[in-house]
Formats: C-alpha cells, structure tokens, sequence
C-alpha cells in the first residue's frame, strides 16, 4: 500500500509557533525531508524527534522527487519541511507535490506557519483581495514585471533580501508612484520584529539610513 506525503510547515521565527499535529507527523514519519538538514536539526532536536533526515533543495529537487515518489509508493510516509514556513511557497516543494498527484499518491498540507499571512494583516492594507509575488525576478523580466504590478488593485505581497530591498523600494516607487503606500515586515514572529509603514520614498530612505537585517515581507497597497 502507497505511503502518503506530507508537507509540514515550521516555525518562521519562534519556535513555540509549531503544532502538535506538525510534531506527531514527523515523529512517524519514516523519513523527512529538509531544504537543510543542519537547519532543520535544530527544530527537530527542540521537539526530540529523531527520525531519517534527507536533504530536498532547489538544487537537487529535480533528481530526486521521482525517486521520493517511488519510495512513497513503495509504503514509505514521507514528511516535507523547508528551513521556514511552508514548502512550496517560495520554497521546494512544488516539484515532489505534482509529481507525487500525478501518480495519484495521497498529500497531506497541514496548516501553519508562513511569512507573508501575519505581515499582510499587520499591515493595515486591505486583505479581502490580494496577490503573492514572492521574489521579483532578479534580471531578466524584472522591469516587466514591475510596468505590469503598476496596474495591480489588489494589496501586493513580496519576499525581499535585505540586500536588494532598498533598490526594490526605489524601483517600486518609480514604476507605482513615490507616494504609493507600503509596509516593510521584518523578522516576523522574532525577536527584533519590525513593521515599518510610510511611502515607498519614506520608507527606502529610511533602510537607507538604517541597514535591513533578517527575513523580510513587502506589502505595497493596489493602484486606487
């Protein structure tokens, strides 16, 4: 009988942000899969859960969903965690996820953590209607990209480097306007959280004047 794939989001921040169902699946499960296993080792060491831990990234989820796949349908339960948050989502997953239906195997998504959902509420911006961007493209699209968001009424979510976010803010405030409302959430559920509000020129002037550290969210409001 096929084993079933679960994918199990983890904790963004602090680590109390975890279910008891998110725990009990990976202390069953026969394997889990990490985006980074000496990341990972630190949450499931937390929870004392020692089960089979296996590397699944970006650069290696190509080669081995199919062999995940076989193993699932040979009787193994499999358990998807990324370094944060839930898989797929701008993270690996997608690839096990579709290869893993196409065969009509079972997967299970529990609910949980991720970034974006608590930055977008404490935003302030409308969360009736919204649209996930992730990571703009870096080079190629890029510009595009932006002419095409200039449009966009709904409430815009990105991911963002702290490296890049100022060129971001800037080259948002050129294509949307300087004036085009905007939230910058950083270190959701840590520590040092940060949501910053102003214009997109207020606030890139301001992560120019204060260096950005740690994981960040962008909320940029619709075209009215």
């Amino acid at each position: 009988m096929p084993g079933v794939l679960y994918i199990v989001p983890t904790p963004v921040g602090n680590l109390e942000d975890f279910t008891f169902r998110a725990i009990r699946v990976l202390k069953e499960a026969d394997l889990i899969l990490a985006e980074d296993t000496r990341t990972s080792s630190v949450l499931l060491k937390h929870y004392d859960i020692h089960g089979r831990l296996e590397s699944h990234h970006k650069f290696n989820e190509h080669k081995t969903s199919e062999i995940i796949r076989d193993r699932i349908l040979s009787g193994l339960n499999v358990a998807l965690i990324s370094d944060a948050g839930t898989p797929g989502i701008s993270d690996p997953g997608f690839l096990l996820v579709r290869t893993c239906v196409e065969q009509g195997i079972e997967v299970q998504t529990l609910p949980g953590p991720t970034a974006f959902v608590p930055a977008l509420v404490s935003s302030g911006f409308p969360c009736d209607r919204f649209c996930f961007e992730g990571f703009l493209p870096v080079k190629k699209g890029r510009q595009t990209k932006l002419k095409t968001l200039a449009e966009e009424a709904r409430t815009m979510i990105f991911y963002e480097s702290p490296y890049r976010l100022v060129k971001t803010l800037r080259q948002l405030a050129e294509f949307f306007g300087p004036e085009r409302p905007c939230c910058v959430s950083r270190e959701i559920s840590k520590i040092h959280e940060e949501h910053r509000r102003g214009t997109l020129t207020e606030v890139a002037q301001w992560y120019t004047d204060h260096e950005p550290k740690g994981e960040i969210v962008l909320i940029v409001a619709g075209k009215e």
